[in-house]
């Protein structure tokens, strides 16, 4: 058995965002894909863990780490490079607020990603597969 530890959710159904990007081509993994006119279509089954850092996962930042972590999944396998990580941290923020989680609180979860989620994105930190006996 092969597996990939370090997730808390897993998504029941498709999700699609239209996201402030165009790749040169269309983007697809097992569970992501993004098109040239940058709609982001999250496939269910796809797993992520959720608020990283001090803070709560409540109802109100379930889409806006979802589509985080896909995104920055996305740098981490170079699918994407590391120029879009801004703009994903902007459109975390946007998401947040649409959700209704307050500016203030959605701030600091923007500065929070700004100042210390770069090693996220970073194509040195993929996921390692992990092998049971």
């Amino acid at each position: 058995m092969k597996y990939r530890s370090g997730y808390k959710y897993q998504l029941a159904e498709n999700e699609t965002f239209i996201i402030p990007i165009d790749p040169f081509d269309d983007i697809k993994t097992e569970f992501i894909e993004l098109s040239k006119n940058g709609v982001l279509v999250i496939r269910a089954g796809y797993a992520w863990d959720g608020s990283s850092g001090p803070t709560l996962d409540t109802k109100n930042s379930m889409r806006g780490s979802l589509v985080h972590d896909a995104w920055y999944q996305l740098m981490r396998q170079r699918l994407l490079g590391g120029h879009c990580r801004e703009i994903a941290d902007d459109f975390l923020y946007d998401v947040l607020v649409a959700d209704g989680m307050s500016k203030v609180r959605a701030w600091f979860w923007w500065r929070g990603v700004r100042r210390a989620a770069g090693y996220a994105a970073d194509p040195k930190n993929v996921k390692k597969v992990h092998v049971a006996p």
